[in-house]
């Protein structure tokens, strides 16, 4: 509470006044305007002017010299009578589409600009217009008579409620000038001269009281040369900083702590500068960075003197900025003679600043004075300010913007100690700015959706914090003492802390617009939008584990070569028609698609943050004990249910990273793996049961019998010889069929007891399934948008199980999407060399004995020329040999990843090339017959290729936003999307 018991959270009207200083600079400080349309910066430190009318008209050699100062965000209101040219000036000194004409309105609802009937619905419009302008921080000239107090205070609402300045514009000009100008125009002949009077008298009685009206600037142009001579020129608000890019390191709260600021400043890098008594007076970084300082310089600690001496010194050297907190508000007011309690801190700043000179304290109250509510830096990515700050507020100006700054805002509750409850503001954060502040002490500095609060409690016994921008790394101190016990213990967190709402559902409901850096806007209708949140909150892991999801992938061109609807020769000369010279074509493996995020050790996981907030901090995701990273489908689902089985197999692949030396040549304490996991009915036990089993078994029992039946009538002589030819082809069809899918399954785990059924799949696997789309993505039928879910729940042993990595997707603080794939190849190939070091430093290979083969499995390629005939040859061979025996295809890639085509479109990333064998499964048994082929060669691969392409888009920009060190949210949406989409309709085979 305040001294006059108001609460000092969210007081606007109790700072309006201090806030005045905000909208301008001093007369005798203010640089000449610059020309509209090159706006200069100005020193932001200095306060600004009290509102002022113009003065008295000038001599005409003083004319030119006349410019009228206008704020680069806020609401200009023209006032005149009418023919008093406000539409000539507007349209001389403002863009066309900054100026809301009354006139244009009243035409828009009335087909006539002088339907004064139509006033009441065109400035409903007008104002409507003019609010959607300044929401989105545009500058709005409201082109209207606007003599009437009553017109005027409707517009000075409007800008209070988007927080700008309203600006007035007078244009004075005599009565029989604005006559002779309605005279000239056809349909203001006939206007009454009484009007211009009536007119004339409001203006008259309205001069005086502008700026008590709420207006913060007022410029009166009298006469029709001064209006003529008049110059328009814009000034940058002092809060607006965005063309300093830094690099800063932003200071968390100080509270007079002189000693732990200068050790702090030492960390960073910085050189004091002392005053002949040795005290710190400036402090420069040899690489020219710049010092923010967020705050609550004072109080509390041992020297407030000390810690304003060194920050002003620093800030008027231009080696820092600075921003005013709370308790430099509450002393500012003390030394301007205001009433004021002596409580928090304040009655030690006053005994430790009594012992300094006046002029000290003349200078402390001087610069409180000039200090600005935020700072919007690095071209608007950061806002730097001392409570934190909602992005509707950053670069505003007014009372309530500075009251929240200041303060921050309450729930109106109390806690147990008596103090507010403060509103957590940042969990509903949802700006591409950085928002970094202080004011509420927490133990740690953590990130939550793009804001960072820096006051660790340095005073309270804690540490002073520092976070170094644009690496967004941390750096602290710790406190040398407690200087002051604290009214109650560190808050466990700032407002909207670890344990909030990270994710909101409106990050994720209804119709969606992603922006993408590699395909720009792509839609999420809102019915998939729906199917995918189903999916997500039934069955998928934890978002906060899931950064990244992977696309599906669209097959090569329909073949013509006779008995095959799948061929490397289309896809050899889709890519070499893209332009693509060099491609690598990948073994694809029969499994389940597998995402697989790696932590170095258990710590490293406890400590993951959210998405990947944490370059230099982050909150903790909270994952089980004992858990070390996840892994999951290409759904989202995981894959074990079983939290042992699933660390099992994150053991080995961490060992096998550190064997092949990994995190330390990738600088990284976790990786994110594409990889396929196998045996495919490891997952899709219940698909093989329901779908592909019944098939074989209703086939074994039928066929015998018939065949049976048919050859006893060829003995007898009936002429069946066409019949019995068809039925025999059909049953060789089925047990191609049989066989197809059989080689998909194979027992895993080492229970004696097991043994496999008819589909092929091991008892052992018997609780798995999952979803069909998951487990077989080229399956025709899937349970998952039924939200059918039956994952499989562990092994007692690995003895079977495979997994096989092709790709590093990501690793701390960088993306590796866009290396060439035999590079990542070559990465992939080191990490499975190790194995065999550390099966045998284990004594056993990936759970099973020494006999058996490990965990992870090499991806067989082979890199072809497209322009090369003899390579294209030798890729059809490799392909032919591979899938001879079953095998179920490759994945062809352009060598180099990010392809882009002439006109800028994305190549495909990849395209399956499936086995003629294979494909029995998914088109059916007798699909090789011609007159099938011919069939389903009429294949529309438009749609699937660009639900391929725009999931590409989607999961690389995810990977791109989690490297950037984006919250969660904004990693989420990506990865929402791509969940999203996977419910757009499309054929399911392809």
């Amino acid at each position: 509470m305040t001294e006059d018991g108001r609460t000092e959270y969210g007081d606007e009207n109790q700072h309006t006044h201090e806030d005045r200083q905000e909208s301008g600079t001093q007369p005798s400080r203010e640089p000449a305007p610059q020309p509209r349309s090159e706006p200069a910066p100005q020193p932001r430190s200095e306060p600004a002017p009290q509102p002022r009318s113009e003065p008295a008209p000038q001599p005409r050699s003083e004319l030119a010299r006349r410019t009228l100062a206008v704020p680069d965000l806020s609401l200009v209101v023209l006032i005149g009578a009418t023919g008093s040219g406000k539409s000539t000036f507007a349209a001389r000194h403002f863009r066309p589409t900054e100026v809301l004409s009354s006139d244009f309105c009243r035409g828009l609802v009335s087909d006539d600009e002088n339907d004064q009937s139509a006033s009441g619905d065109a400035f409903e419009v007008l104002h409507f217009v003019a609010g959607k302008r300044l929401a989105a921080g545009r500058l709005t000239v409201v082109d209207a008579t606007n003599v009437q107090s009553e017109a005027r205070a409707q517009l000075v609402r409007l800008a209070r409620e988007h927080d700008v300045l309203p600006v007035a514009i007078v244009l004075d000009v005599p009565e029989q000038v604005c006559a002779a100008r309605n005279a000239s125009r056809a349909d203001r002949a006939g206007l009454p001269r009484r009007v211009i009077q009536r007119h004339q008298r409001e203006l008259r009685r309205s001069l005086r009281h502008l700026e008590r009206e709420g207006f913060r600037k007022v410029h009166v142009l009298r006469g029709q040369e001064e209006v003529e001579s008049a110059e328009v020129v814009t000034e940058r608000r002092f809060n607006d900083l965005r063309h300093l890019t830094g690099p800063f390191d932003i200071i968390g709260d100080i509270h007079g702590c002189r000693s732990e600021l200068e050790t702090l400043l030492g960390r960073l890098g910085y050189e004091l500068a002392r005053d002949a008594l040795g005290r710190a007076v400036d402090a420069v970084h040899p690489e020219g960075r710049t010092a923010v300082f967020v705050g609550d310089l004072v109080d509390r600690g041992p020297d407030s003197p000390g810690v304003l001496r060194l920050v002003m010194g620093m800030v008027g050297a231009g080696h820092a900025l600075c921003v005013p907190g709370n308790h430099e508000n509450k002393l500012g007011r003390y030394l301007k003679g205001r009433k004021v309690q002596h409580t928090h801190g304040l009655a030690e700043t006053i005994e430790q600043l009594d012992k300094e000179d006046a002029g000290f304290r003349a200078e402390v109250g001087e610069f409180i004075r000039g200090l600005v509510s935020h700072y919007v830096l690095d071209g608007g990515g950061l806002v730097v300010c001392h409570a934190g700050l909602p992005e509707k507020y950053h670069g505003r100006t007014s009372g309530r913007v500075r009251s929240f700054a200041l303060y921050g805002d309450t729930t109106g509750e109390t806690d147990e100690f008596g103090l507010p409850v403060r509103y957590p503001w940042a969990e509903d954060y949802r700006g591409r700015a950085a928002v970094v502040y202080g004011h509420t002490p927490t133990p740690r500095a953590a990130w939550l959706n793009n804001t960072l609060c820096l006051d660790t409690g340095c005073v309270f016994g804690g540490a002073m914090t520092a976070l170094r921008w644009p690496e967004r790394e941390m750096v602290d101190v710790p406190a040398e003492r407690v200087w002051y016990e604290p009214t109650k213990p560190l808050a466990t967190e700032a407002p909207g802390g670890a344990d909030g709402r990270p994710l909101d559902l409106n990050d994720v409901a209804g119709r969606r617009i992603v922006e993408t850096r590699y395909m720009g806007r792509l839609a999420v209708k809102e019915e998939n939008a729906a199917a995918a949140l189903e999916v997500m909150s039934r069955f998928a892991i934890d978002p906060r584990l899931l950064p990244y999801l992977p696309p599906t992938m669209a097959p090569c061109a329909t073949s013509a070569e006779e008995g095959y609807l799948e061929h490397p020769a289309e896809a050899f000369a889709g890519y070499r028609a893209d332009g693509v010279r060099e491609v690598v074509c990948e073994e694809k493996h029969m499994g389940s698609r597998a995402v697989v995020l790696v932590c170095r050790d258990e710590t490293v996981a406890e400590e993951l943050p959210h998405g990947a907030e944490g370059r230099g901090g982050g909150a903790p995701v909270g994952l089980p004990k004992g858990a070390s990273g996840a892994l999951y489908t290409r759904t989202g689902r995981p894959f074990f249910d079983d939290p042992e089985t699933t660390e099992r197999i994150l053991r080995r692949v961490r060992d096998c990273a550190e064997e092949a030396g990994l995190w330390a040549e990738l600088e990284t304490d976790w990786l994110l793996l594409d990889a396929e996991l196998m045996p495919w009915s490891l997952k899709a036990t219940g698909l093989l049961r329901k779908q592909y089993a019944a098939v074989g078994a209703a086939s074994g029992a039928v066929f015998p019998d018939v065949l049976g039946a048919l050859e006893a009538a060829a003995a007898r002589g009936v002429e069946v010889s066409p019949l019995l030819t068809r039925q025999r082809d059909r049953a060789a069809d089925a047990a191609a069929f049989t066989e197809a899918y059989r080689r998909y399954c194979w027992r895993v785990g080492t229970d004696p007891a097991d043994g496999a059924d008819e589909s092929g799949a091991s008892s052992a696997s018997s609780a798995s399934g999952g979803s069909d789309a998951e487990a077989a993505p080229d399956a025709p039928n899937t349970s998952e948008a039924s939200g059918g879910s039956d994952r499989f729940a562990g092994l007692g042993e690995l003895d079977g199980v495979r997994l096989a990595p092709f790709q590093i997707l990501a690793v701390q603080g960088r993306s590796l999407a866009g290396l060439a794939h035999t590079d990542q190849l070559a990465l992939i190939d080191r990490l499975i060399a190790a194995e065999a070091a550390v099966a045998a430093r284990d004594g056993a290979r990936a759970g099973g004995g020494t006999d058996r083969p490990g965990l992870l499995a090499t991806t067989r390629r082979i890199i072809v020329d497209t322009e090369d005939e003899v390579s294209v040859a030798a890729g059809v061979a490799w392909w032919l040999d591979l899938t001879a025996d079953g095998g179920e295809g490759m994945v062809v890639k352009p060598v180099q990843a990010l392809i882009r085509q002439g006109d800028g479109r994305l190549v495909q990333p990849g395209v399956k090339c499936r086995g003629r064998e294979y494909l029995r499964i998914i088109y059916g048994p007798e699909y090789t017959r011609p007159e099938n082929l011919r069939r389903l060669r009429v294949r529309h691969l438009g749609h699937k290729r660009s639900l391929a392409l725009r999931e590409y888009a989607l999961g690389l920009e995810a990977l791109d936003r989690l490297a950037d060190g984006e919250p969660l949210w904004r990693v989420h949406e990506a990865v929402f999307a791509v969940l999203a989409l996977e419910s757009e309709p499309v054929d399911p085979r392809l």
